[in-house]
């Protein structure tokens, strides 16, 4: 269980972020796009990848508009995959989704999910995890070629 303390430090990093949104705005030239809704409350997020020379993800843009769970979610996520292969891009996606899945149970790997791990309170609010999710989703699908 998350400390109250540990807590107020989570929120406080989603709100920096939902303010401050890391990668916020889209580039030319992606190598691959998704547009993605979330029907349930209307929060919506186009997100491009783009890939370094070795076809590394060398970084993510995006823009969206939402709640401030789904933009924290998305400048997270644009902090955390710079520069890494697609494995290590799977694993990511793959741990966050087990985080959001967990309802509450689990805290999350800092190594693999960094700041990312503050959204883990989200996972106990079932209408909040589509939020959260909905930029990892477009990631994910942007990723297809």
């Amino acid at each position: 269980m998350v400390s109250s303390e540990l807590q107020s430090m989570y929120q406080a990093v989603i709100l920096d972020h939902s303010k401050q949104k890391h990668g916020f705005g889209l580039q030319a030239a992606a190598d691959g796009s998704s547009h993605q809704i979330n029907p349930t409350c209307g929060d919506e997020v186009t997100l491009q990848v783009h890939r370094g020379a070795d076809g590394s993800v060398a970084s993510i843009s995006w823009e969206g508009q939402g709640c401030s769970i789904s933009t924290a979610s998305a400048s997270l996520l644009s902090d955390l995959v710079h520069d890494l292969s697609d494995d290590e891009v799977s694993a990511r996606i793959g741990a966050f989704r087990e985080l959001m899945q967990s309802k509450g149970a689990i805290e999350g790997d800092e190594d693999l999910l960094g700041d990312a791990v503050a959204l883990g309170g989200v996972s106990r609010y079932i209408t909040r995890i589509k939020c959260a999710m909905l930029p990892w989703v477009a990631f994910e699908d942007a990723l297809r070629p």
